[in-house]
């Protein structure tokens, strides 16, 4: 049994007081904590109590911290055999965002009021990094959660208090009605700007945009894709692997990430053209090589992503004025030394993607094609990114009326 009492000591005005949770663990070992006040020492009276009958009580000297959990799953996380940029990934969410907030804490004391203080925390901090945005605070926090539901598995935590924030206590479904939903002139390359990008680029760089823009594979898994997995005979594209920011190969973001995707004539016949000039892999003098990856460097190897963007896609766009005027801190035009605006690159190589999404929707593609295509993990997925692109009650309307005026004029 633990019992709440009040303790007092000194008199006068220098009195204090605060509330003492007697308890024992269930080895029969005594424990005392002491709280500010009686609702703090009452809520953990009730919860501890909850721990113990259900077996999953540990107490703070069995307990490890947040940065001693952290590592313990990003060490899981290699164990698993996870691709070095996302256990990489992780590394960064603990060192940066977590272990500076709340890397001592013991797992053992958390409790969902500090989960929000955490996110406080992050929205007005003053470090070498700053304030963090929603969205980062949003993957910061899911991996916290990450890091207690491994430390849960291996019973260093009684329960994952990330996931038992009351839904009051959280901001994240304000943040989420202000998100900008993307727009096609700032987040989708315009029918105009897709041909210009396709007219005004030659080999490689045509070949990688045009099977960019009809068929929606992620940078990765352009950088990734191997000509085994096309067959220009069946028109269709497989998606088994995709090449990280190192080059290592590996397989797809997730299941839904395997997939098949039916190929334009536009893209069969650019990649025939393309398999013709496409470099080999251990080309020699007197060997010829292997043709293994459609989008390769030089050398037959996965191209690096940077090169790719800083060498190929953002000077085509500055060359034929896909740009916007690059802005200061108060969203002023920057301007050089003569006095003329400085441009930047209008699109990063995702807005290829989007576009994809875009015209298959256009087309009049069921939103669970588009899911399949795109290979998101979940419908969900699709409506929070392309929904408000899909037709709406008024364009079933206007439809109706076009279909009743083809039958009976």
């Amino acid at each position: 049994m633990a019992s709440v009492r009040k303790r007092t000591w000194g008199s006068g005005a220098q009195a204090r007081q605060a509330w003492v949770v007697d308890h024992f663990d269930p080895n029969g070992k005594r424990h005392i904590r002491t709280f500010s006040t009686k609702k703090e020492a009452e809520a953990f009276r009730d919860d501890m109590a909850a721990q113990v009958r259900s077996g999953t009580y540990v107490h703070d000297r069995e307990s490890v911290t947040v940065a001693e959990a952290g590592k313990l799953w990003i060490d899981q996380a290699k164990a698993d055999g996870l691709e070095r940029s996302t256990w990489e990934h992780y590394e960064q969410h603990l060192n940066l965002h977590i272990a500076p907030f709340m890397g001592q804490e013991k797992l053992s004391r958390l409790r969902p009021a500090s989960i929000v203080k955490f996110q406080e925390a992050l929205r007005s901090a003053s470090d070498k990094i700053g304030p963090r945005s929603p969205a980062m605070i949003k993957r910061v926090t899911a991996s916290l959660g990450a890091i207690i539901a491994e430390a849960q598995r291996q019973g260093l935590a009684a329960t994952n208090v990330v996931r038992d924030v009351p839904p009051q206590m959280r901001r994240g479904k304000q943040a989420k009605r202000h998100k900008e939903k993307i727009k096609v002139g700032r987040d989708i390359p315009t029918k105009e700007e897709i041909r210009t990008l396709i007219d005004k680029s030659e080999g490689r760089l045509r070949a990688f945009i045009i099977t960019a823009i009809f068929t929606g594979l992620r940078a990765s898994e352009l950088r990734g894709l191997a000509w085994d997995d096309v067959d220009l005979e069946r028109r269709t594209l497989t998606v088994r692997q995709r090449a990280d920011q190192w080059g290592d190969i590996g397989s797809p973001k997730s299941e839904a990430g395997r997939r098949e995707i039916p190929l334009a004539p536009l893209v069969v016949n650019t990649l025939k053209t393309w398999k013709l000039q496409c470099p080999r892999r251990g080309k020699t003098k007197g060997n010829p090589g292997e043709l293994v990856l459609v989008f390769p460097n030089g050398a037959g190897n996965p191209e690096n992503h940077a090169n790719l963007i800083n060498r190929d896609f953002d000077p085509l766009q500055l060359a034929n004025s896909i740009a916007v005027p690059r802005l200061d801190e108060k969203s002023k035009p920057i301007k050089d030394k003569d006095g003329k605006v400085v441009m930047q690159t209008k699109y990063a190589f995702h807005a290829l993607r989007h576009a994809a999404a875009s015209l298959f929707i256009e087309q009049g593609f069921l939103p669970k094609k588009v899911q399949s295509l795109m290979g998101h993990a979940s419908i969900q997925m699709t409506f929070d990114t392309y929904g408000h692109l899909f037709p709406t009650p008024e364009d079933d309307k206007k439809a109706m009326a076009e279909m009743q005026a083809r039958l009976i004029g």
